[in-house]
């Protein structure tokens, strides 16, 4: 066992594994402009962060009046999304180096992700990153997604770990508030650094307020070997 002790940990994807977004915008901005939709900025996908692909299409039909159903117009951005994805993922430099120096711990991990199973696979598959992962799970797989505890408790229960020995990686607040929900610690790392008062992230065990570039592959596992450390 490492001197981790007993732990396990739990990724979230977009936006904290792999910066994501940029691809998730596009597609969603093409998607939008064949409904008539020729505006959507930036701005309007960061209010998005964080929630799963299929009730952002739920917000979508409401926030913009669309007469077509949640899931067909996911159907239509799904395509777009893969081949963005499959293309030009970017996996933080930090957090490659991170999952890198757990797996040479032996430390169990799993991802639980908002996207679907199809595009989680893509993901892992491009990036390199699927051989380091134990368990790979969409919030499609259990009933409700996040800020609800379901797909962290599912990712647990695949590597066989007890929610209090897990720490969930997240970089959105109804992510932050699963965790917690789940029973289990939580590193966040905002994506939206204006977003760190969120109060989702208030019960965050650490919070990095500026995100990705406040996080350190070996500052990050100092701090979970010193947590460990302290609850022996």
């Amino acid at each position: 066992m490492s001197d981790l002790g007993a732990l396990s940990v739990i990724f979230d994807l977009d936006g904290t594994l792999v910066d994501s977004e940029p691809n998730y915008y596009e597609a969603s901005r093409r998607t939008l402009a064949e409904h008539g939709v020729p505006d959507y900025s930036w701005a309007d996908h960061r209010s998005y962060v964080g929630v799963s692909t299929l009730e952002t299409a739920a917000l979508w039909r409401e926030r913009y009046g669309l007469n077509v159903p949640a899931r067909t117009l996911l159907a239509e951005m799904n395509p777009r999304y893969l081949d963005l994805a499959r293309k030009r993922t970017v996996v933080y430099p930090q957090m490659r180096k991170f999952v890198e120096l757990l797996a040479a711990e032996g430390v169990p991990m799993a991802v639980a992700s908002g996207s679907s199973p199809e595009v989680v696979e893509a993901i892992l598959a491009a990036t390199g990153l699927g051989p380091y992962l134990r368990a790979a799970v969409s919030s499609e797989e259990v009933p409700h997604g996040k800020p609800a505890p379901g797909v962290f408790l599912e990712a647990a229960r695949r590597l066989g770990a007890a929610p209090a020995d897990c720490v969930v990686l997240e970089d959105a607040a109804p992510g932050a508030a699963a965790a917690r929900a789940a029973g289990m610690r939580c590193i966040a790392i905002p994506y939206v650094a204006a977003q760190a008062d969120a109060p989702g992230f208030a019960t965050a065990d650490l919070l990095l307020r500026g995100g990705q570039r406040e996080f350190t592959a070996q500052g990050t596992y100092a701090w979970l070997r010193d947590t460990a450390a302290r609850s022996h």
